[in-house]
């Protein structure tokens, strides 16, 4: 991954990122009782903004915590930060904390000032090789908590997950438990069989995806018939294609699981189909509010 950009946000100021401080008690450094977003900026314009809104309230309530700032205050924290970094293609990344308490006790929650930290990112390209030859993924149980539609900060299984695939040379790793496909470590999976695009059913071993809600809206678009349901291991294996998306990776191929071709061992035609109509709805946004 880039370098962060220099500027960062920090509790209502705009300062060096290498100049950014936050208390050792901060229960978000102790604890990991905070949340995030990371929301992908095209040519200047924040994407999705709405939906990892929405997403991060859904997070914060999930662990007791009222949203600190209202949806328009968000906007003009983010866009300033955006603004200041140089706008173009970025991503920005921003957390909440519980804050930082005088000591350190489990309970009873705090009501104390929250922590706010956001700093900007360019943002990863899919190069010609991704897109001429996909990438390769892992797969492992699922041994992440029970709560995973809260985007909470307390990620060391997702890392120690993600570290399976960097051992073996792959992208990602793809999750299963009970049988059955949930998601990646930090990405949505998709699985095409029989022509038809399947996605797994939200629930609290799902992160709701803001790309994955990107796929599903323009799965019309590009005439593709897609279901949710829930998706056995064995249909993940048999797939004709399958698919990663997240806001760093936008969509895309997965040619080989555990060493072995997907389909033809060639990004698909339903995925190149996809892939096209959401670069066609990118520029459609370029400009408009957001």
């Amino acid at each position: 991954m880039a370098e962060p950009l220099p500027l960062c946000y920090l509790n209502g100021a705009y300062l060096p990122l290498a100049e950014a401080r936050i208390s050792p008690l901060d229960r978000g450094f102790l604890y990991a009782d905070a949340v995030y977003e990371l929301m992908p900026v095209y040519g200047g314009r924040a994407f999705r903004f709405a939906a990892h809104g929405e997403r991060l309230t859904h997070s914060l309530a999930g662990i007791g915590m009222a949203d600190p700032h209202t949806r328009e205050e968000w906007r003009a924290i983010l866009g300033t930060l955006i603004e200041r970094n140089g706008g173009g293609d970025c991503y920005v990344y921003w957390q909440v904390t519980r804050g930082a308490q005088h000591g350190r006790t489990h309970a009873p929650l705090p009501q104390i000032p929250r922590t706010v930290f956001a700093f900007c990112a360019p943002l990863p390209v899919n190069g010609p090789e991704i897109l001429e030859r996909g990438v390769a993924c892992v797969t492992a149980e699922d041994s992440r908590w029970a709560r995973c539609d809260i985007k909470s900060t307390a990620l060391l299984a997702n890392v120690l997950l993600r570290q399976l695939s960097v051992d073996a040379g792959a992208s990602e790793t793809i999750l299963l438990r009970d049988g059955e496909l949930t998601e990646a470590s930090a990405s949505a999976v998709h699985v095409v069989l029989g022509g038809k695009l399947l996605m797994p059913p939200h629930s609290r071993r799902i992160l709701p995806g803001t790309t994955r809600g990107v796929v599903e809206e323009l799965a019309a678009r590009a005439a593709l018939h897609s279901r949710v349901l829930p998706i056995s291991e064995a249909q993940l294996r048999s797939a004709d294609e399958v698919w990663i998306s997240a806001a760093t990776r936008e969509v895309q191929p997965v040619t080989a699981l555990d060493g072995r071709p997907v389909g033809t061992g060639r990004p698909g035609p339903l995925w190149r189909r996809l892939y096209q109509v959401l670069q066609d709805y990118k520029r459609e946004l370029v400009g408009t509010p957001w």
